[in-house]
Formats: C-alpha cells, structure tokens, sequence
C-alpha cells in the first residue's frame, strides 16, 4: 500500500505539472507513449506468474532443482544463480523477478533452507546480469539503437561487462550466505498438482512465453497472449483464482507517476545538471564518471528514468554502455530503484518472506561499486 500512496502523490504532483504547464501535454503523452508497453508487459507477466503458480508450476520446478542439487546447498545455489542469469539475459529482469522469485522460496521452504540466500540471488542477478542482451533489460532496448544495429553487436560490446556483473555478485553472495550454503538438506516428498490440466496448461503456456519474449516482437504481445490463454483455462477450471489481487496495480500507480514528475523535472533543466555531472569523454575515469551518475541517478528516481535523462550524454557507444552498466547494474541499493526489485519485493510479500530493507541498503553499498568499477574497466580496456 505504501508503493501505491507513494505513486498516487507522484502522479498527483504530475497532473498538477501537466495543468501548470511545467509539463507540456505532447511530451506527457510522449512519455505515455514509451512507457505503456513496459507496464503493460509488467502487468501481463505478473498475472501469468500468479497463474502458474497457482497451478503449481513453481512447486514442481522447485522439486526438480532440488534434486539436482544433489542433497548439498551450495549446488542447489549454483543451479539457482545460473537460472537467473539465463533467464535475466534471455526474458528480462522483470520476468525473472517475477518468475524465478516464488520458484526459489518454493525451492527453499521445500528442503528446509533459508529462503534469503536464493531470494537475494534473484533479485542481484535479475538486475546485474541483464547487460548483455538488448531484451535483457528495458534500458538496454531503448540504448539499442545507438549501440549497434544488432544484438550480436550489442552482445559484443556487453560481453566482458557482463560477465563481470554476474560473476562479482556471485561471489559476493557467497561469502556473505556461506553458512547457510555449506550444508546438505534432505529433498522432501513430491507433491501432486489440484488439477492436473491447469498444470500442463501452465507449463505449455510457459515454455512457449520464454522464445517468444526473444522472438524480435515486442515483448508485450506475447506476455499479454500468455496471460488471455491461460486465464481462459482458469475461468473454465478455478475461477476463484481470478481476483483483482493479480494485477499489480500498486507498481503501475508508482511508475506512471514516477515517469511523469521525471519528465516535469527534464523540462526544468535537470538534464542539463545530469549532463554537467556525468562529465564527457572515454577515458576509464570519464566511463567510470557517468556509470556513477547512472548509479546515482537509479537509486534516487529508478534506473528507467534514470537512463532517460542521461541519454544525451551517452554520445558514443563506449560512454552509453557504461551508462547502461551504472544504470542496470546500480539499482541494488534502494528499494524503489528498479522496477524488477518492486516486483521481487512484491512477491516475496506474497509468500510471506520479509525483507530488513536496511540490511538491503547496506549489502548494496558493498556490491554496487566492487561491481560497477571492474565491469566499466574491463569495457574500457577492450574498447
């Protein structure tokens, strides 16, 4: 409730920009214009993820991961950071948020482990992994266009960045969890899915999601197909499932406003300041200066606007791929940072996980710049 009271005083502060004219009109609708897709995507993924869930999906990826785990938390947690860096680079950072997030407290209530170690993973990862496709991330795919023609010239660009923003979390979170993860745990029985129908519905309507979202359409389409599909199946077979509690209204009230007081705020000048601060050049200290106002930018409004307002400074390919590692890698410090942590936030919320949002903070502080300052080097040596 608090996202939602934060969003409605956002957009309020919106409209009176907009009635003021601070904001003209055709730039608000503007702004409507590139952001509806992003949060209509959110919305469909998110009912599809309460879906399959419901349908039991999750359980049953989370009993199969537990087997390969071979009865030790350390390999359970392996496996879990190579799904959310896969699923990351390939669907998104929202749809891992959304996705991996109720597979791995599945995974974890289901051997008796604590749920934070591989809560944590998926959300660091679901943000620092996704620089190495155009898909991975929203920014990336507003970026695309000026880095490169292709994603295999994006990808060739991104690559050692990239490895870099998966491998130092890792390592990170290892450290910091490896007690919890230097332990075996007993698999526990399977279970057996309600309705077996809604189950294969669910996995078919997910497996098909997953080329679709890297197909080239626009990621919205197919998220909203999956979500019509499999929301036929419900009505036919569980229609209690479907309430208005799927819909994650919260987040959207939140990032309209955010994206409209963003906006009011460029037509004030806030560029210009932005520009100024993140300097010009390419050299390693002059990438290493506007990946930190990235960074700064992300934690303090939320890194989709972020990059939005620092896109004019990113005028050469080199200097917008340290931008997009501040901006994508950055937004492990506050909650609000990054729409993927909203959406994790919100899920574990679901599933009655709490999270001490200042050990968050914290943690963050620590892994942001021993993240970012080796990923913009390595960009700058092979630039």
């Amino acid at each position: 409730m608090k996202t939602a009271l934060i969003g409605a005083g956002l957009l309020l502060l919106g409209a009176v920009a907009i009635a003021t004219g601070v904001l003209p009109v055709p730039r608000a609708l503007a702004v409507g214009e590139r952001v509806w897709p992003i949060l209509l995507f959110v919305v469909a993924i998110t009912i599809v993820t309460e879906l399959a869930a419901s349908a039991g999906l999750f359980t049953l990826v989370a009993e199969q991961l537990a087997k390969w785990g071979l009865r030790r938390a350390w390999m359970l947690w392996i496996l879990v950071v190579l799904l959310a860096s896969v699923s990351t680079i390939f669907l998104s950072l929202d749809t891992t948020a959304v996705l991996l997030t109720p597979v791995v407290i599945a995974v974890a209530s289901h051997v008796g482990l604590p749920p934070m170690p591989f809560a944590l993973t998926t959300v660091w990862l679901a943000n620092s992994a996704s620089l190495l496709l155009p898909v991975s991330n929203l920014t990336n795919l507003l970026a695309e266009h000026q880095i490169g023609g292709s994603p295999a010239q994006f990808a060739a660009l991104m690559a050692l960045p990239a490895i870099v923003a998966i491998v130092v979390p890792a390592v990170i979170l290892f450290v910091i969890f490896r007690r919890a993860l230097l332990r075996d745990y007993d698999p526990a029985p399977r279970t057996h899915a309600d309705d077996r129908l809604l189950l294969i519905a669910s996995a078919v309507v997910v497996a098909l999601l997953i080329p679709a979202l890297v197909s080239g359409l626009e990621v919205w389409i197919p998220a909203v197909a999956a979500a019509l599909v499999l929301g036929g199946f419900f009505l036919v077979r569980q229609r209690s499932v479907l309430r208005f509690s799927l819909l994650p209204w919260q987040i959207v009230v939140f990032a309209s406003g955010l994206f409209l007081v963003v906006e009011a705020a460029r037509t004030l000048g806030s560029t210009a300041l932005l520009t100024a601060l993140a300097g010009s050049g390419e050299s390693p200290l002059a990438l290493l200066r506007v990946a930190g106002v990235g960074v700064l930018g992300a934690n303090v409004i939320n890194n989709l606007p972020a990059y939005l307002a620092l896109e004019p400074t990113g005028d050469s390919a080199v200097r917008l791929a340290a931008l997009l590692v501040g901006v994508n890698v950055g937004p492990l410090i506050t909650p609000w940072a990054s729409l993927a942590t909203l959406l994790w936030h919100e899920r574990l919320s679901g599933l009655g996980v709490e999270v001490s949002w200042r050990r968050y903070v914290l943690l963050g502080l620590v892994v942001v710049p021993l993240t970012v300052i080796p990923a913009v080097l390595v960009l700058a040596l092979v630039h």
